[in-house]
Order: structure tokens, then sequence, then C-alpha cells
């Protein structure tokens, strides 16, 4: 298909989704169906809309290229080590119920019980960084795709960056959380078949093979042990990592608990099949001695030719969509529901949302690098919730005040370390080991530090969790 050569092709793509998004996205919207996802008559999401909105946010434009990257230079292992984190929906699952049966309407509601508003700030500050980086790394990965498909316009990237930018502020302020998941359901099922049709064409290339998919070990002169390094990571991570995940959570407190369930399990299971199955384009790259280059976009243009490369893009781009809007809804809760700056109204909801995008795009036109690190390691910054929320719901105590700023303090300290690596500081602590090493040093110290304030403070002033 010549026209798919073409690179007008992804722009054409674009505006194509762009119109449906805006067809789909409700002209009128209450409050309630602003910030919470409720119909036009109240009625709660259903377990399809839940499913497809929870895949196709968690799948975005970064999370698919990670996959990609890791698994060119560690081959299956990394690739596995990225998937592994989608386990975040069986671990988050568990979360989600418990605070529901302690009767949290959402993490914030929970943590404010226990540890008052400056548990809350303290959370609030992480997932806000949360959803600013997920702005970020989307437009980031916009202005790769088009940079690439124009070389020869200097403005390509940041025109890309800003074209998009707007145009899912657009069609997310239209309607707020409800635009959401309507319009994550198309995107979500446009994805799977642009995917479905560049995974099966590569599959069927002559030089594809399963068996050397699993036997890969990758491009990285240590070949694939860093990846089972990062294997080890992601378990250590992934009780915390959907807790600090506003756009999952959201999600959790929207529809009856039965549907909350079942949307959870299934989207594990897809979405771990999809980034998988995206991660393999990275795999096979290594396997053919194909030169890494441009974030693997340029790589992928020599490897599949203009067919698939257009199709690989696509499912990019649009998973970049999808991801923006559900991010924007969730800052919008965030700014005027729980920072409380300003009332719950529509148009009150519409300027965060607007902050938020321009905050992001920003970041994009600066180029600055250190925001970008931050989404690999906002799991590291996450984990002061796991000794709260395992002493909680596992064993049924709340720690102290103290021992929670403790493990806080912790994972943020280690979250800085991981970004800021390369500093002559930090180095002094790891002598040159590899950067998934450090991040597994890294994680283990947060995880001791963090359950030994826990076990101090129940043991001398702890409480029995409170149930509702």
């Amino acid at each position: 298909m010549t026209i798919l050569a073409h690179p007008m092709s992804l722009v054409y793509f674009i505006g194509v989704v762009t119109i449906l998004s805006l067809v789909i996205s409700p002209r009128k919207v209450s409050v309630t169906g602003f910030f919470d996802g409720t119909s036009h008559k109240g009625a709660q999401p259903g377990l399809w809309m839940l499913i497809l909105s929870q895949v196709t946010t968690w799948i975005f434009a970064r999370s698919l290229m990670n996959a990609a990257i890791l698994g060119y230079f560690y081959g299956f292992a990394g690739t596995l080590a990225y998937t592994c984190y989608y386990l975040s929906f069986l671990t988050g699952m568990y979360i989600v119920i418990q605070m529901r049966k302690r009767g949290a309407g959402s993490v914030q509601d929970w943590l404010g019980v226990h540890f008052g508003k400056t548990g809350h700030v303290a959370y609030n500050v992480v997932i806000a960084l949360r959803l600013l980086s997920e702005v970020f790394a989307n437009l980031i990965v916009v202005g790769l795709i088009f940079s690439a498909a124009f070389p020869a316009v200097e403005w390509a990237k940041t025109g890309s960056v800003l074209i998009l930018a707007i145009v899912g502020l657009v069609y997310s302020t239209l309607g707020g959380l409800r635009a959401s998941l309507r319009t994550d359901v198309m995107q979500m099922l446009v994805f799977l078949v642009v995917f479905i049709l560049a995974f099966g064409a590569m599959i069927l290339g002559d030089s594809f093979s399963f068996g050397a998919i699993f036997a890969a070990e990758g491009v990285h002169a240590q070949a694939s042990r860093p990846g089972w390094i990062l294997v080890a990571v992601a378990f250590l991570q992934v009780f915390s990592y959907p807790a600090h995940d506003p756009v999952m959570m959201d999600r959790g407190f929207i529809a009856d608990e039965a549907t909350t369930r079942k949307s959870f399990i299934h989207a594990f299971w897809l979405s771990a099949v999809c980034i998988f199955g995206f991660g393999m384009f990275g795999i096979q790259a290594g396997i053919m001695g194909a030169a890494y280059e441009g974030q693997l976009l340029g790589t992928w243009q020599v490897m599949f030719g203009p067919t698939v490369y257009f199709l690989i893009a696509a499912s990019l781009l649009i998973s970049a969509m999808s991801t923006l809007d559900s991010a924007l809804a969730s800052a919008a809760r965030l700014v005027i529901d729980e920072f409380k700056v300003a009332p719950r109204t529509v148009p009150n909801g519409r300027i965060a949302m607007f902050g938020f995008m321009a905050a992001g795009a920003l970041l994009t036109l600066w180029g600055n690098k250190t925001l970008f690190d931050a989404v690999a390691v906002s799991g590291t910054a996450s984990m002061f919730l796991t000794p709260v929320l395992i002493l909680a719901f596992v064993f049924n105590r709340i720690i102290p005040l103290w021992s929670f700023l403790v493990a806080y303090v912790a994972a943020v300290l280690g979250a800085a370390a991981y970004m800021y690596r390369g500093t002559e500081f930090v180095q002094l602590f790891f002598n040159g080991a590899h950067k998934y090493d450090q991040l597994l040093y890294i994680c283990i110290a947060v995880l001791i530090i963090g359950f030994t304030a826990g076990l101090i403070g129940i043991a001398t002033q702890g409480k029995l969790a409170r149930r509702a």
C-alpha cells in the first residue's frame, strides 16, 4: 500500500481518530459525569467499557516503547520484565477491594482516615508528578514519531506535540471522565485492529520464530542478565505500583464491586498480552541484528517496510491519545476533589486539565530528560505504600504517622537516587554497577527501611486497622 509509505498517512490517521473522538464525546455532561464517569442518567460504566478503558490507558505509548526497547537490548527477559508490571491489575484489584471493604471511596479517603492531612498531601504530590509525567512521556513519543516521519521539517516534533496536545485537550474537556471512558472504547478497538495487523505481518515473516523469541538474550553486552534483574525489580514494586496510578485507582471506585473485580482480571490478561506482543517487535529487531536507531523507530522502518511501520506507529499514536484524556480526567479530579483548589464544577475541572496539558507540553519543548527518567522510576517513589498497605491489609495493623513519613522519605530519596544515578555522589554507593542492579539495590533498601520503621511503629504505638 504505497499511500502508507507517505508520512502524511499518519496525519490522516490522527485526523480520523480525532473526528471519531469528538463525535463520541458527550456534548453535555453533568458534574458527576465529568468527575465520576457516570452517564447522563447516572448509570455506572459497564464491564467492557471499564475493561477497555483500563487496558488502553495502561498500554500507553511510552510503555509500548519501553517494552520494545527492553526486548531489543535484553531479549525475552527484558520484555517479560516490563510485562510483569501488568500484574499491577491483580494487586490493584486487591488494594481497591480492601479499601472499599473499609468504606473508603478512594485511596486518599483511606490515607486521610489513618494519616490525616499529611498522608493525604504526601500521596497527592506523588500522583500529581505521576500524571504530569504521563502527559509528558506520551507527548514525547508523538514528537519522536513525527520527527522521524518528517525529518526535513524542523518544526515536526514541536508542531506535532502542540497539535496533539490541543486535540487531546479539546475532546477531553468536553466530557471529562465520561468522555474518556467512551473514547477509550473506540480507541482501544482501533488499537487492537492496527496492532493485530502489524503483529500478524511480523509473525508471518520468513525470519520469525517463536522459539527464537523465547530464547533471545538481546544485543546488550551483558545479554539478558539486566532483564532478569528488572524482573526482580518488577516483583518488588508491583504491590505498590498500582496504588500510585490515579487512572487505575479512579476506575476502581466508579462501578459496583463485582464489575470492578471482573474488569481488573480481564484487563490484566488483555494488557499483558498486548504489551508482550508489542515488545516482540523489539526482540525481533535484536534477533535480526538491526541497528538501534531513534527509539527503534528508524529500525522498524528498515525492518518491516512502510505498511507494517505505519501500523506500529499508528498503535503508538492511538495509545498516546487514549492515555492523555485519561490522565487529564484524573488530573481534574485530583486538583478539584483532592487538593480542593476550587469548587467542583465542570469549568474548574477544564481549567485543571488545561494546566496539566500545558505543563506537560512545555516540558517536552524544553527537552527536559529528568522527568522522562521519572516515568521509569515512579514505581520506586510509590514503594512507601508497600509497608503501609501490607501491614494494614494483611496484618490488620496501622503504622503511626512517623513510620509512614520515614517510608515516604526513603522512597522519594530512592527515586531521586535512581534519577541522578550518573552523579559522582550516587556512584559512591554503587561502584559502577549496571543501572538495573542499582535500581534493585535501591528498591531493597527502600523496603527494608519502610518495613523496619513500620514494625517499630507498630511495636511502640501501632493500632488495629479500623473497618467500616
